[in-house]
């Protein structure tokens, strides 16, 4: 089985935040979270987390997926490997993948087609590179004909090597037992007093074993932030990736600004997004939509035809040619089904709006089930929670729902039923009736000039 070691115990100081680096996040998710998600689509699952400062933010994330080891003291990223021995010791026959925890843009293909050279060519270590316009800063790879030799960082390059724009991305694929071996052997002789994982490569390459790399066709593999300016360079990096994805596969954009769209978002072709639109989760959007301008739609589902304006959607699920909004908010466990039109200032929450209904606006429908073709009145609420527990509505097929109905949960409304406006609905209504339920009106001559008069003495 291969291994995978996740460097992510960098505290991050130029961050100005006390938390760990790998947890700042990039559109909406961590940078840990990218790295673990590219090893989980490469089929790697034996992954270990070296963490650091604040370890415990790293374990309360990860939830126990999978291993951590700490490393206590920040020696040098030789030194966070040597915590993870015993993980690799558990798993010495096969091969270990190291990463930053802090540089998201790892994918899958680099890892797998890294590891297949890794194993054709029986290299001891195969480091992970890509090829950049502007290498300034980053070590460079010294290649000979059979593999490399060194990796030179910027400050010890001549001007020469400087010239090379082949980088190092700080991700290697070891053999797993030649890593544990040149790790016993690395020492701190250098300026910083620290153990370098670049080391092994030396003492890989001195005891005879071979030393390659291998040429990621995604230059941003090397991409890392040190400070919040970084951070929202990473950000802005992986929006237009996105965005250029989303382009290519037909989905419209007439503007950019404000979009921020996920990296597991499916758009369908023929969609146009507008400004403002923030798309995030596992959400999928159907086929020659408008979504937005400022919509906000997280872990949904979409389907074809449906206009969204100004909508806030979570965990739930909306169906073909709806139309929702302005101004609505659709919370989780909700259903909308195809053909339904929900209006401005409308909100939706754990409920089932059956296909063709028309909720005009105004109005809250909570914990309800609701039937198809019916029709609300301005200001309908239904009464979910009486302080102690919350209850269901069913409206059934046809009804009609009238101005400013209360409907007290748990209520029926029938098949076709009609409620009166300004009713407060307490008990079920028989299909195809009229419910009235008001309070008797009574009327007190004179009361107002009375108030009148004391508001004017104050």
């Amino acid at each position: 089985m291969d291994n995978v070691i996740i460097l992510a115990g960098g505290q991050g100081k130029r961050m100005k935040a006390d938390m760990p680096k790998p947890m700042f996040k990039v559109l909406g998710e961590t940078m840990l979270e990218w790295v673990i998600g590219a090893c989980e689509k490469s089929g790697l699952s034996n992954i270990c987390v070296v963490k650091g400062y604040k370890g415990e933010m790293i374990d309360e994330y990860l939830g126990g997926r999978y291993e951590t080891v700490l490393q206590a003291e920040r020696l040098g990223t030789a030194h966070a490997v040597m915590q993870a021995i015993p993980f690799m010791e558990k798993n010495s026959d096969g091969n270990t993948l190291v990463l930053c925890g802090d540089a998201p843009f790892i994918d899958s293909q680099t890892i797998n087609n890294s590891l297949a050279m890794h194993k054709e060519n029986g290299n001891s270590v195969t480091v992970i590179t890509s090829e950049v316009e502007n290498p300034f800063g980053y070590g460079r790879i010294i290649r000979s004909e059979n593999g490399i030799t060194s990796i030179v960082e910027e400050k010890d390059a001549t001007d020469e090597q400087k010239k090379i724009r082949e980088i190092n991305s700080g991700a290697y694929w070891f053999k797993t037992s030649d890593l544990l071996e040149a790790l016993s052997l690395v020492t701190t002789n250098n300026s910083q007093g620290e153990y370098y994982l670049t080391d092994t490569i030396y003492i890989l390459l001195g005891k005879g074993k071979k030393a390659d790399a291998f040429i990621s066709e995604n230059p941003d593999v090397v991409l890392g932030a040190n400070d919040r300016k970084g951070l929202l360079m990473l950000n802005k990096t992986a929006r237009e990736n996105i965005i250029g994805k989303h382009l290519e596969n037909g989905v419209e954009f007439t503007c950019t600004d404000g979009i921020t769209i996920g990296r597991d978002v499916e758009i369908g072709e023929g969609t146009q997004i507008l400004s403002g639109t923030v798309l995030t989760g596992k959400t999928v959007i159907g086929k020659n939509c408008v979504i937005g301008p400022d919509c906000i739609i997280e872990n949904s589902t979409v389907g074809d035809n449906t206009k969204l304006n100004y909508v806030q959607c979570y965990d739930s699920q909306i169906d073909d040619s709806v139309k929702i909004g302005p101004f609505v908010q659709i919370r989780p466990g909700s259903h909308i089904m195809t053909g339904a039109k929900i209006g401005d200032f409308v909100e939706i929450k754990n409920s089932v709006i059956g296909e063709g209904t028309a909720v005009a606006h105004l109005t809250y429908v909570g914990d309800s089930d609701v039937g198809a073709y019916v029709n609300f009145g301005c200001g309908v609420v239904t009464v979910n929670y009486d302080g102690e527990k919350k209850s269901r509505c069913t409206i059934e097929d046809n009804s009609f729902i009238g101005c400013n109905t209360n409907l007290v949960a748990p209520v029926t409304v029938g098949k076709g039923a009609y409620t009166a406006a300004g009713s407060t609905i307490t008990r079920d209504v028989p299909p195809d009736a009229l419910a009235i339920e008001r309070a008797k009106l009574e009327m007190r001559e004179g009361y107002a000039i009375k108030k009148l008069k004391n508001r004017k003495k104050k």
